[in-house]
């Protein structure tokens, strides 16, 4: 089977792409708006981007040339908390993914504590195992759909008590939600670790 990038529409890309890019970890963004709303939504294109200063990013889309609340409420205040869910929080992750106006918080909505911010004044919530307070370094705009690349430096991690040690999460205690496509989620399974592979000038990988 051969499919055209240039034969499919943007819907069509995002459906081929999503399912096949798996699973991919979710960024749980809080927000405030210029009115002060609390605004929590899951992003699954999400990755980090440099470790000094740390750096994360998240790809935030458009509808029908709208920008999302949260990519709204990122360039307007430029602060922001990337959570990550455990397999308990399922439900309202998923729950959080639902549009609605930009006057209406799903923070209360869905009932999540929250918990003042160290160094911004978005809160994070209570719930997630791992928070990340975070300050917006810059937004690049891809494609013609105008899906914006929010790169944030992270100020402050937030995490739960028992999963690091000497700076390496627990994995298996984290239990994260993965993304795949559709509305369709996996924990993460059997992990295989391998011995650890050195490379002159690079960074050791362990497995």
């Amino acid at each position: 089977m051969r499919i055209l990038a240039s034969d499919m529409d943007p819907q069509q890309t995002y459906k081929l792409l999503t399912g096949i890019i798996v699973p991919r970890p979710i960024a749980w963004v809080c927000t405030r708006s210029e009115a002060g709303v609390l605004n929590i939504a899951p992003f699954s294109a999400f990755t980090f981007v440099s470790n000094k200063p740390p750096m994360i990013g998240v790809n935030i889309g458009r509808k029908a040339g709208v920008m999302k609340d949260t990519g709204n409420n990122i360039l307007s205040r430029r602060e922001y908390v990337v959570h990550i869910a455990d397999e308990a929080l399922l439900h309202p992750l998923h729950e959080s993914a639902e549009e609605h106006p930009p006057e209406v918080s799903e923070v209360e909505l869905l009932g999540l504590d929250t918990i003042a911010s160290d160094f911004i004044d978005v809160p994070r919530l209570a719930a997630p195992p791992v928070a990340m307070e975070c300050r917006l370094h810059q937004s690049i705009a891809f494609g013609a759909t105008g899906s914006e690349f929010m790169v944030g430096e992270v100020l402050a991690f937030h995490i739960r008590e028992g999963l690091a040690r000497d700076f390496k999460i627990d994995t298996l205690a984290l239990n994260p939600v993965c993304r795949l496509g559709g509305p369709n989620y996996a924990t993460l399974g059997r992990i295989v670790t391998l011995r650890a592979v050195s490379q002159t000038g690079k960074t050791i990988i362990e497995g």
